[in-house]
């Protein structure tokens, strides 16, 4: 078949997608109270913002550990796992053959849904900017029942993470727009569908990689 076919494959199930989106809901509502706890603005006034933020919080912090659990039951948690295999060539194609009309060097599987750059920045995200910014949080929230702490390195180190979320979310948008048209991978995360370019090497660097589990 030819390379450039396009074939449409499942990708991601209804719980993946209901995850995706009510943890990116979760996150931005988040940014919103937060950065009005701090003043950025005035939208809904100061204690409605800390109660509407702690609530979320905490809610997030459960739900984030029954995701975790779901992770380890279904053996997603192989989808995580980092790998070398094509890295730079990934790299390289995100950084110049993408604007120069390159494909890109590795296509999406059932078995390999993250690229390696992709793996690499999910993993540093969930496993440890998300978890810093959720314990921060909760320290923040029990601050009065900790003793003789100091809050403010609790409050700065929660403050820089919020930043660097805001920074990954950016840079994932952009990245929703490099599929093979614009709209594509938004269309996938909520279909459950892609269309990827058939060729039969793009198992070859993901079955290594993913059967190490």
């Amino acid at each position: 078949m030819n390379e450039n076919t396009l074939t449409k494959v499942y990708l991601y199930t209804r719980f993946e997608r209901f995850w995706h989106w009510f943890q990116a809901l979760m996150i931005i509502l988040l940014m919103i109270t937060g950065f009005e706890v701090h003043g950025l603005y005035t939208l809904m006034g100061f204690d409605t913002a800390v109660d509407l933020h702690n609530f979320i919080g905490l809610f997030w912090l459960g739900s984030f550990a029954f995701f975790a659990f779901w992770l380890i039951i279904t053996g997603e948690w192989k989808q995580y796992i980092p790998t070398t295999r094509k890295l730079f060539d990934v790299a390289r194609y995100y950084a110049w053959g993408i604007f120069h009309g390159q494909e890109h060097p590795v296509q999406k599987t059932p078995g390999a849904k993250h690229n390696p750059l992709q793996r690499l920045a999910y993993l540093g995200i969930s496993a440890m900017l998300l978890p810093v910014q959720m314990v921060t949080g909760l320290l923040y929230y029990l601050y009065n029942s900790l003793g003789d702490v100091s809050l403010a390195p609790i409050a700065f180190i929660h403050t820089l993470a919020a930043f660097l979320l805001v920074n990954f979310l950016i840079i994932h948008l952009y990245m929703t727009t490099t599929g093979h048209s614009l709209f594509s991978h938004i269309k996938g995360m909520i279909t459950g569908w892609e269309e990827i370019r058939d060729t039969s090497k793009i198992e070859e660097w993901e079955t290594k990689a993913t059967r190490k589990g």
